[in-house]
């Protein structure tokens, strides 16, 4: 299986390689942009499974590279967690949460909550992979054997069981942003939704005879 790409967005050299070394056990490929106009560029070619991505930045900051992501159709859905040392309150809070993020770190972070948060998003996007395989490969047995064939149900099967792992990776999500602020944890948890609601309604289309 192909690894995962995870974005590092950040200005200062010593920030990104003290994100790689903390993320550098995921065994994921780690992608490095310096500035916001980087982190855009990137996304153009790759697909992430997550974004870490500082707030304060010259020139485009971490708030106005959120909402150049969220507006693009292929990259909205990436899960964006914001980094930040500085500390305005909730307003300032909110406004990350308000920008697309789906959790909010102020600096200095503790390595390990980190990367237990970059591992879920990491498990999810894996798991998506393997569910939009399966279609696919269903999709063809279906073409050319029938659609009510044992093998079209075995590979349903197989789709329910990984969709089913999915869940249980959100719910394990929940519960680790548990304490994070409430704004958060909604857009966590709306993020998921739309994801997981989409997989089973390609799923559910794809039994025999669905409309």
């Amino acid at each position: 299986m192909q690894k995962a790409k995870i974005l590092l967005v950040d200005d200062r050299p010593e920030n990104l390689l003290a994100l790689e070394a903390i993320l550098s056990a995921l065994d994921q490929t780690l992608v490095r942009a310096a500035s916001g106009e980087e982190a855009l560029k990137a996304l153009l070619t790759d697909d992430f499974a997550v974004i870490l991505l500082d707030v304060q930045m010259p020139g485009m900051d971490g708030f106005e590279t959120a909402a150049h992501i969220k507006r693009r159709e292929r990259t909205r859905d990436i899960p964006i967690i914001f980094l930040t040392a500085i500390n305005h309150g909730p307003h300032h809070t909110f406004r990350g949460y308000a920008a697309g993020a789906v959790d909010y770190i102020s600096k200095p972070f503790d390595p390990w909550v980190l990367r237990a948060k970059v591992s879920v998003f990491v498990d999810l996007y894996v798991k998506n992979c393997q569910l939009k395989e399966q279609a696919a490969l269903l999709r063809l047995q279906l073409e050319e054997g029938g659609g009510e064939s044992a093998l079209g149900g075995a590979l349903l099967g197989e789709l329910s069981a990984r969709l089913a792992a999915v869940e249980e990776q959100a719910e394990a999500l929940g519960k680790q942003l548990d304490g994070a602020e409430d704004a958060g944890v909604a857009a966590t948890a709306a993020h998921l939704e739309r994801k997981l609601a989409g997989l089973r309604r390609a799923l559910d289309a794809m039994r025999p005879g669905s409309a």
